[in-house]
């Protein structure tokens, strides 16, 4: 709004010129600046918050934006989070105290924004959530890490040439397809989810190392030399060395070819 422009020192009439605003509901009120909120004189206000109760000291014509400044440094609800009511009404950020009749010890209701406050409940759940996935991957890991002592212990034996019994690679595979049936019941996100991927790599690794061990324990003698054995004995038969059955086949033939002579 423009200034007024009345001027003079007799009577009634203003020494200064003045700024006016136009307050909610088209009340036209002089402008207050900062300094006129800073030298204004201070109130103690009640603001009851839940069960809790606060006593701030602000102007007296601080806006309800500036105590709910305030607010925020005591209960860590940000301004646009925070609905602040006097006398049964929500006040606008930009209506003065003094002018809806706060004083001394008058008492504000503090709120939070519906909106604000069932964010927080869906990112708490959602924080709880992974906390607890997280927690859940976290004893899975504990078992497998017992189950990978096993595993250790089954390849020193098979490696160093020792038969085991095949039940013992069924049962230590059953019991790690269990941890692997675990992993994938758990719901997880974010650093959970990854960890659960973790366990499950770890888990399959673990079952392909037991078929190998299980298939070479089967056949310890599958190796390089009996590859060897079976392509000489190969050899000797083609050349012929050693086989008593090679020749007859020639003599047939010839035996024959040789009574077809003689019949003609």
């Amino acid at each position: 709004m423009r200034k007024s422009s009345c001027k003079g020192v007799v009577g009634n009439v203003c020494k200064e010129e003045i700024d006016w605003e136009l307050r909610p509901g088209g009340m036209l009120v002089q402008k207050r600046n900062g300094e006129d909120a800073a030298s204004s004189p201070m109130i103690k206000i009640k603001v009851s918050h839940g069960s809790y109760h606060h006593y701030i000291t602000i102007p007296a014509q601080s806006t309800f934006g500036d105590l709910k400044t305030v607010l925020a440094h005591e209960t860590g609800l940000e301004p646009k989070e925070q609905r602040l009511l006097f006398r049964g009404k929500e006040k606008e950020n930009d209506e003065c105290l003094h002018m809806v009749g706060v004083k001394e010890m008058s008492k504000v209701i503090l709120l939070e924004d519906p909106a604000s406050k069932e964010k927080k409940l869906e990112e708490m759940k959602k924080d709880q959530g992974i906390l607890k996935a997280y927690e859940a991957v976290a004893l899975v890991r504990v078992e497998v890490d017992k189950l990978s002592e096993k595993v250790v212990a089954l390849e020193r034996a098979v490696r160093g040439g020792n038969k085991v019994v095949d039940k013992e690679f069924v049962v230590l595979t059953e019991l790690l397809m269990v941890q692997l049936l675990k992993l994938d019941t758990i719901e997880a996100d974010g650093e959970a989810k990854v960890q659960r991927r973790i366990e499950v790599c770890r888990i399959q690794s673990f079952v392909d190392t037991l078929d190998n061990l299980k298939a070479r324990n089967s056949n310890p003698f599958n190796n390089s030399t009996n590859a060897v054995s079976v392509t000489t004995k190969w050899l000797a038969f083609e050349s012929g060395v050693g086989s008593l059955s090679a020749p007859t086949p020639l003599q047939s033939s010839t035996k024959i070819t040789q009574d077809w002579e003689l019949f003609d």
